[in-house]
């Protein structure tokens, strides 16, 4: 396979802080990697070194010729009154290649529900995020680069974009902690850290075979330093019975010794295993009952939000909610701890309720104080479960160095500024955690303790998240806000919802039945043809004359590549082949369009 990128010994530091030094490794053309390290080891820099958006410090990158690369940011950022169509087209210019390539991507990420003059900054973050990744496809990369792609995406968007990513015909390599996610789409795992050797580990094959190395790996890395240890203490005895460097044996051995601690200490460094210590303080015994809603319904206008719902809320409660952007979820929280009044139906709510909330915007950090004044605004000591214990101390227990600590809150990584949240959150007494995508940015290793924290809390978690494994593992009932509308849906347990979620995307994709008779057609009679849109009907209309362009594309690629002069030059062969290739993907492409269009 093709190499699209080398990087060769890599070194990239923010400001006085070292991210990553002696990075070396390569992206060949069929692999989709999954990138994955603690927080703040520069994931999302080395993406935007990939991305050309910023150069390294020291080391060398080298590009295939040619390469065309996509950047799907984090956080994606458009011009002042962008437009949808606007924002596509970006600064690539107008022709009618390019424009039919626009109207595609428009088509198959469903922004033709949108006026494509609609602004995009009254979109919501997830559409925010189609909008962006059809910027970058409309330019056919070689390679699409993906920051986090699935913060602030609902399940059924991330749903989408597993499917599309797995599917895709192109390089991919994403950050993402979602392992759910990652199990779909990669084929390469690629961990930043610098306990590896080189600043990286690399494993070809799935998120479940990467642990499964890197287990290993570790196991292997712990027993050599048990036996260098215990080599080295049998050189320090020699050196204390006060070996002389008479001959040169002598000096090789003594120098072989202090190689020897040299190794032994860069093991230890690696083998050292940190992660933060969470454990979210309860107000006191919790009531058995500390919310119970009875038949509580919600509507805005005409539009029903949830109806006669019934739930339970008590020590032990752990309950997920599930649901596209914009549902209700929110809603249905805000009713339950009496920021909002349900239409019908009443909320009990015990007087020790104490709730305690985790915000996904994080609106409750300042980016301009430093990250000792956002937990401890004045003094220098925080009250933790009826202890005092010095701020630096108990920021300690979040894995924030001495020079973090004194850093301003913007100047953190995303999954450093989550881990600042839950900081603060532990402060705050309470036997309810409302916790609103709380997994977003977090690392692996910090995913799994606060698994284990919020299994442990003796109070109930209400809990919003897109990430399904995390889900499964803290949650003991999945409430569901249906894809077709409807009631509420509670299951024991994510099996369950999947199941119930296959058929509703089934249900949603299956052809129209004939109206009954009862509802004013007549039994078995066809349904009526849903009238195309303005832009589906020029879509239709230009079909047939693409479809022949994009043939005879195909036909002038194949027959060049047969010729004497060309099948044996490698180069022009890889290019004659990637058209042929192109050419085929865009043909199949099409008959599937025309096939919707015409149903």
């Amino acid at each position: 396979m093709a190499v699209l990128i080398s990087a060769h010994e890599l070194k990239k530091s923010f400001g006085a802080r070292p991210l990553f030094d002696g990075l070396t490794f390569s992206i060949e053309s069929d692999e989709r990697i999954g990138l994955i390290g603690p927080n703040g080891t520069g994931k999302s820099t080395l993406l935007r070194l990939l991305a050309s958006k910023d150069t390294p410090d020291a080391g060398k990158l080298s590009f295939q010729k040619g390469l065309r690369v996509g950047f799907l940011e984090q956080v994606p950022q458009f011009g002042p009154g962008a437009t949808i169509l606007s924002a596509i087209r970006g600064s690539g210019g107008s022709d009618w290649d390019r424009d039919q390539r626009i109207q595609e991507w428009i088509s198959r990420l469903e922004l033709d529900r949108f006026d494509p003059d609609a602004r995009v900054d009254t979109l919501s973050g997830g559409w925010k995020k189609r909008v962006a990744l059809a910027r970058e496809l409309t330019d056919n990369p070689d390679l699409l680069l993906l920051d986090e792609p699935t913060n602030h995406l609902d399940v059924e968007s991330i749903l989408w974009l597993e499917n599309f990513l797995a599917r895709a015909r192109l390089a991919t390599l994403t950050i993402t902690h979602d392992r759910a996610f990652l199990m779909k789409v990669a084929n390469r795992i690629i961990e930043l850290d610098p306990r590896h050797p080189g600043g990286l580990l690399s494993v070809k094959g799935d998120y479940a075979s990467f642990l499964e190395k890197r287990e290993q790996l570790i196991a292997s890395q712990e027993k050599r330093e048990i036996i260098l240890r215990n080599t080295m203490r049998r050189e320090v005895e020699w050196l204390r019975r006060g070996a002389k460097a008479r001959t040169t044996k002598q000096q090789a051995r003594i120098q072989r010794a202090e190689d020897l601690q040299d190794t032994v200490a860069e093991l230890t460094t690696r083998n050292q295993v940190r992660t933060a210590r969470l454990d979210f303080g309860s107000a006191g015994r919790p009531p058995k009952k500390l919310i119970q809603a009875k038949d509580i319904s919600k509507s805005y206008g005409s539009r029903s939000i949830f109806s006669k719902l019934s739930l339970l809320v008590g020590p032990g409660t752990r309950l997920g909610l599930l649901g596209a952007n914009g549902c209700g979820k929110s809603t249905l929280i805000r009713v339950l701890l009496g920021l909002e009044t349900p239409d019908t139906g009443e909320v009990f709510r015990s007087d020790l309720l104490q709730a305690a909330s985790f915000d996904q915007n994080r609106e409750s950090l300042d980016s301009n104080i430093t990250v000792t004044k956002t937990v401890c605004p004045s003094g220098d000591f925080v009250d933790y479960r009826g202890q005092r214990i010095h701020v630096r101390s108990y920021l300690d227990r979040f894995l924030f160095t001495q020079t973090q600590m004194d850093m301003t809150v913007g100047k953190l990584s995303g999954g450093e500024q989550a881990r600042l949240l839950i900081a603060k959150l532990m402060l705050r007494p309470s036997n309810i955690l409302i916790l609103d995508e709380p997994t977003n940015d977090l690392d692996m290793a910090t995913l799994a303790v606060l698994e284990e924290c919020l299994s442990e809390f003796d109070g109930a978690v209400i809990l919003v998240s897109h990430d399904r494994f995390f889900l499964g593992q803290v949650c003991n009932q999945i409430l569901a806000f249906p894809v077709l509308g409807g009631d509420l849906v509670s299951f024991a347990d994510l099996d369950q919802w999947e199941q119930w979620h296959s058929e509703q995307l089934k249900s949603r994709l299956a052809p129209s039945k004939s109206m009954s008779s009862s509802e004013g057609g007549t039994s078995g009679a066809p349904a009526k043809k849903k009238k195309l849109s303005y832009k589906d009907q020029r879509d239709l209309d230009t079909m047939e004359e693409r479809i022949a362009a994009a043939e005879a594309r195909l036909a002038k690629a194949t027959a060049e590549s047969l010729l004497p002069e060309n099948s044996s030059n490698a180069v022009t062969l890889a290019r004659l082949s990637k058209e042929m290739a192109d050419a085929q993907e865009e043909l199949d492409n099409l008959y599937v369009r025309w096939g919707e269009l015409e149903s």
